[in-house]
């Protein structure tokens, strides 16, 4: 009963997070792994790469999401995201060519995740 229990509660949990606390979720374990891995990139550079995909398709996604005419976030917030996205894109290539740190991309998931915290707590 105790697995059923731990389940169930696994699910309610799941069902009623907000959307907002699912993107900050992922934001944040997106962040996490490229944290450790640019910490290990000269030794594991497969997982360095890896990360950097990972946060490569995270970034696409919000892209395109703001540049959806549904998106109702106001035009300059979105005009930003998208540009960071962009940013995004050619640090990414940059630093699988070169010996460029993943730092700037952390960075910018941090303050992504300072911003949507500061509105969930203003919520």
């Amino acid at each position: 009963m105790t697995s059923h229990n731990s389940a169930y509660q696994g699910y309610i949990a799941a069902a009623t997070k907000s959307a907002k606390d699912s993107e900050i979720e992922i934001i944040l374990e997106t962040t996490r792994r490229l944290r450790r891995a640019n910490d290990t990139r000269n030794r594991d550079f497969p997982n360095f790469a890896a990360a950097l995909q990972d946060n490569r398709k995270l970034w696409t996604i919000l892209a395109s999401d703001v540049a959806s005419s549904g998106n109702g976030l106001p035009e300059d917030l979105r005009a930003r995201i998208f540009f960071l996205g962009e940013f995004t894109q050619a640090f990414t290539r940059r630093a699988l060519q070169d010996t460029l740190s993943a730092d700037p991309l952390i960075e910018i998931n941090l303050a992504v995740l300072r911003g949507l915290s500061d509105k969930r707590n203003r919520s």
